[in-house]
């Protein structure tokens, strides 16, 4: 009775299965996915509303093809700032100032780190950055 397991049959028994080492699993596997049927009225409801206008500034259609083509050149300077770790400094359009080196940036973002203190800049609120050793009012 060492060869021998226990499963579970139809009428609530169990069956003694002959050479089995492990108890057989049905097909779909040990657990049964439950799905349960939505109301009729509840599938074609939303539970949010869709804005007509974009929240931001940057999510407005620049043009059809999505985004104004690019010469590479921002990316260039970026990615060359970063590696270096220069200081820059980032004049905002509301006249904030924000110093450190370019940790990380994507197409909308751009993430500064002065010390301890990380940032993430929309690229969009930039008014125009400098390197920290260069004088600019």
């Amino acid at each position: 009775m060492a060869n021998q397991s226990a499963v579970p049959s139809v009428d609530g028994g169990e069956e003694l299965l002959e050479g089995a080492g492990i108890p057989s699993l049905p097909p779909s596997g040990p657990r049964k996915l439950v799905r349960p049927s939505l109301p009729e009225g509840a599938r074609n409801r939303r539970s949010y509303s869709r804005r007509d206008t974009p929240l931001l500034i940057h999510q407005q259609p620049q043009a059809a093809s999505g985004r104004a083509e690019s010469s590479h050149a921002e990316a260039f300077y970026l990615q060359k700032q970063m590696q270096s770790q220069t200081q820059l400094i980032f004049m905002l359009e509301g006249g904030d100032r924000v110093e450190g080196a370019i940790e990380w940036y994507d197409v909308d973002t751009i993430k500064v780190r002065h010390g301890n203190v990380r940032t993430l800049i929309y690229k969009t609120s930039i008014k125009y950055l400098y390197k920290a050793g260069d004088q600019h009012p």
